[in-house]
């Protein structure tokens, strides 16, 4: 398979999913806005950026939040999911660059939840105990009587260090369900694919994409058992 543009669909009983081994955001500059879709995705860490300064990757990070936002329909909503790092003796706030990129792109914030990755009360260094989980829309608004935790207790199951814990994915793609309309999630930065297997195992359709050819035949293949009380 070429590393670039070329990708694989895999017929599944919960959903279809297609992983395309290519850069994310020139695959998503060829494309209009992601029809009947939402998105929900990590974008990468400063540390997979050796040659750029903090400064650099953080412009670049916004610049691409936003034009993953950009692509999403007005009735569809983009999830980020996404864990500070130390560096340079300082945090790096990433809820508050998303943040930044939702307000170039024109969307608002529907929801700001924090997701345990480590026991409260715990000491960590380098990445903190929790990770960010926000929601963006420009259409979609939330009843406030619909309203969900603010805090998940747990991520779940990670299938790789940078990967998006299980559970967090199931409450991600259950908000997708029930309240839009869209059934295909999008992830452009998809690693091995814990978010497509989730939201195929929850009856959606999913599309991957991945730089990496190694993950992305990973994220192909994977495969995720949800408990019936998720």
């Amino acid at each position: 398979m070429a590393e670039h543009g070329e990708g694989e669909a895999v017929d599944r009983p919960e959903g279809r999913r297609t992983v395309e081994c290519a850069d994310a955001l020139a695959w998503l500059e060829g494309r209009e806005t992601l029809e009947g879709c939402s998105v929900i995705t990590s974008l990468p860490d400063v540390s997979e950026f050796p040659t750029l300064s903090l400064a650099e990757w953080k412009q670049w990070f916004i610049r691409a939040a936003a034009r993953v936002m950009g692509k999403v329909p007005a009735g569809g909503v983009a999830i980020f999911y996404q864990t500070d790092v130390k560096k340079e003796g300082a945090w790096v706030d990433k809820g508050y660059l998303i943040s930044k990129a939702a307000e170039e792109a024109g969307c608002e914030a529907l929801w700001h939840k924090v997701v345990c990755r480590r026991p409260p009360g715990t000491v960590t260094f380098g990445r903190p105990a929790y990770s960010h989980m926000l929601c963006f829309s420009r259409g979609v608004r939330v009843d406030l009587g619909r309203a969900t935790a603010d805090v998940l207790p747990e991520a779940g199951e990670v299938t790789w260090t940078r990967g998006m814990g299980v559970q967090a994915c199931v409450a991600a793609c259950r908000f997708i369900l029930e309240h839009t309309a869209t059934r295909t999630v999008v992830d452009p930065f998809c690693g091995h694919g814990t978010v497509l297997a989730v939201a195929n195992a929850l009856g959606m359709d999913a599309v991957g994409v991945e730089l990496s050819r190694k993950r992305a035949k990973k994220a192909r293949a994977l495969r995720v058992t949800l408990d019936p009380a998720e």
